[in-house]
């Protein structure tokens, strides 16, 4: 159960920024104390009034100006150095949240929502920036003028000032209420609205399917359905604003009632003056703003903790899959890989890969074939760390890649994957994934290697041609030539294939196999394969299932032997 607010968990990133703050806060100071002044003034200008002495009135109003002039200055300062430090920590909250998600192994990804993930990175963090930006530049100050007006008050009459607070408890009761309340509505919009940015990021994701299915209509009304029920949340939200802002006014106004009535009675004793009443109604009309501000914030606040909870729930998320304290880089590797006795599950009781044992030599290509689920891609995923092995050891060059830093492991592995993903940014900036600066020769050398060279040069822009998101400006064959040469410049001495050929039409699959061929040389490689055309020549197959290796060998071998990839062989080519 949760016992205290997620906002105690930013003052860390607000230590960095103490000096703006800092600054915020004098400014504040100074705001703050013109507001007693104020009063005190325009009691004795009330005073000239009623006497007629206009040229003692005339004076008192340059004072009032000047004093005005110094607060709306401390007014500015307060408000952009406030500004400058609230962007400041929302910027590094929002880089520290995504380098952290950065560090979070596949697996959680596999089961969250992008468009959760992305309403988290912009909507909350900018939230939890306006409350921080609010907290000093506008809770702070009501809190210091409330204090010093009250204390104005205080000092011209306590029986009075006293008596008129006998209604601040309820209010206070009430406000609390009220804003534990919004939160829980806030959590609830929030939720909601996460949800439907998931649903409109896979929608927008898989637009062709919908045409092809006809689908819109049904969209269309599962989108309404959740618009309308992130409607009602936000509603939910409003209308219990919409009663808490009558309820405290009311209490409020009976306060005043009551301070006239009391303030009437203290002049007909002759314990005040009409003057200092004067000044004292001047007061009392100092703390309607702040009040009201007050109660606003408290109820963005609340909105605000629903934000920060959100985002420290993902700080709190810890990889799967971590560095050991002390781990060394990597050295160039030659290549042999060994799997010593490797278990893994993705769910306890349900494995996945059972005591496999494996040694790849280097320079060996060798391919993985197999029913779905035998365990193909899974075993190739523990090479590079995606995911830890329950049981036993993988090493590359004798050295356990336990010991190694994950970045030194990845950058000597190359992924030539199914679905090959491409961003935003050019042809070059494509292949040279990872590369803030790089060689545009080598990047036309590892195209050419990869077949992709020709039809780059045909586009207006050669290599500078903008690849739209997911890389829908190219066909199926040029985005995985694109991934090839891509795995070419990285130039891995370990690669993988996973069904690198699978969705491709013949005449791409035969530019892309030439192509793969050439990247393969000299490298030891996994190959993962359905078809069977793209893994005869390999040095070795390896037929697996259920987690296990069940047969090894070469094609011919494997083929004279009659046994399950005779039958896989049989199925796809004798018929």
């Amino acid at each position: 159960m949760k016992t205290r607010s997620s906002y105690w968990q930013l003052l860390p990133y607000l230590r960095p920024h103490w000096r703006a703050i800092a600054q915020a806060l004098l400014c504040t100071l100074v705001f703050t104390a013109c507001w007693p002044i104020l009063a005190w003034l325009a009691g004795e200008a009330l005073g000239f009034l009623v006497q007629g002495n206009v040229p003692s009135l005339a004076r008192l109003s340059g004072v009032l100006a000047g004093i005005f002039l110094v607060q709306k200055i401390a007014q500015y300062g307060q408000d952009s150095q406030m500004a400058k430090a609230a962007l400041a920590i929302a910027l590094d909250l929002r880089k520290r949240v995504y380098a952290h998600l950065q560090t979070l192994s596949l697996s959680y990804f596999e089961t969250s929502q992008t468009g959760d993930l992305s309403y988290r990175l912009t909507e909350d963090i900018d939230r939890v920036g306006e409350v921080v930006n609010k907290i000093f530049h506008d809770f702070t100050p009501c809190v210091l003028q409330l204090i010093a007006v009250f204390g104005y008050m205080i000092y011209l009459n306590w029986q009075l000032t006293l008596a008129s607070l006998v209604v601040v408890p309820l209010m206070g009761v009430l406000i609390s209420w009220f804003g534990e309340r919004m939160l829980v509505f806030s959590r609830r919009s929030q939720t909601l609205i996460s949800d439907l940015s998931s649903q409109l990021t896979e929608v927008f994701s898989g637009i062709r399917l919908i045409r092809a299915f006809a689908a819109e209509e049904y969209e269309i009304e599962r989108f309404a359905q959740e618009a309308e029920k992130n409607r009602r949340a936000k509603y939910a939200a409003a209308w219990l604003k919409a009663v808490q802002y009558p309820v405290v006014g009311f209490l409020y106004a009976l306060s005043v009632l009551l301070l006239l009535l009391l303030g009437g009675w203290q002049i007909s004793q002759n314990n005040l003056t009409g003057e200092e009443f004067g000044s004292y109604v001047f007061a009392v009309a100092m703390l309607i703003d702040p009040i009201a501000h007050l109660t606003d914030n408290y109820n963005e606040f609340k909105q605000g903790e629903a934000s920060s909870d959100r985002i420290f729930e993902l700080l709190a998320l810890r990889p799967a899959v971590v560095e050991k304290p002390g781990a060394i880089a990597l050295p160039p590797v030659t290549g042999k890989v060994e799997y010593r006795n490797v278990s893994f599950s993705y769910k306890p009781d349900q494995p996945v890969l059972q005591q496999l044992s494996l040694l790849a030599f280097p320079g060996e290509a060798i391919a993985l074939v197999g029913t779905s689920g035998a365990g193909k891609t899974t075993l190739v995923n523990l090479l590079p760390r995606f995911y830890e092995p329950q049981v036993g050891q993988i090493l590359i060059d004798g050295t356990d890649i336990r010991d190694v830093t994950l970045r030194s492991l990845r950058r000597q592995i190359g992924i030539v994957p199914q679905e090959t993903i491409l961003f935003s940014g050019t042809i070059a900036q494509n292949i040279a994934f990872g590369q803030p600066q790089f060689d545009l020769k080598a990047v036309q050398e590892a195209a050419k290697v990869a077949n992709a060279h020709q039809f780059i040069t045909q586009f207006p822009d050669g290599y500078q041609t903008w690849v739209g998101e997911r890389g829908v400006n190219l066909s199926g064959g040029q985005r995985q030539r694109v991934a090839i040469a891509r795995a070419v410049l990285l130039n891995p001495q370990i690669l993988i294939l996973d069904e690198a050929t699978s969705a491709l039409d013949s005449e791409s699959e035969a530019l892309v196999q030439e192509a793969l061929e050439r990247l393969m040389r000299d490298r030891t490689v996994f190959i993962i394969a359905h078809r069977l055309a793209t893994v005869r020549r390999a040095d070795r197959i390896l037929v697996m299932e259920q987690g296990r290796v069940v047969e090894s060998g070469t094609h011919g071998e494997l083929l004279e032997r009659g046994d399950r990839y005779a039958r896989f062989y049989a199925q796809q080519f004798e018929k």
